[in-house]
């Protein structure tokens, strides 16, 4: 799962893979601004059949709270 995500964010923000790491704050270590954070997760939701409530949305901060929640949700 981390790989996928990595791999979605590398390709999004213009980052090499080997550039996130699990802790990685998306905002202030990826750069990422918050519509980066919601196409993301878009594209996730389409990816995995699943739908991230809003509430969830605000707490993700970084690369594992997004592979967290994505396990969750599945």
């Amino acid at each position: 799962m981390f790989e996928k995500v990595r791999d979605m964010l590398a390709k999004q923000l213009n980052l090499k893979p080997e550039a996130i790491a699990l802790e990685s704050d998306v905002v202030k270590d990826l750069g990422a601004d918050s519509l980066d954070v919601v196409e993301l997760l878009i594209s996730l939701e389409d990816d995995y059949g699943i739908s991230i409530p809003e509430d969830d949305i605000v707490n993700v901060k970084t690369v594992k709270d997004i592979v967290d929640m994505i396990e969750k949700l599945q």
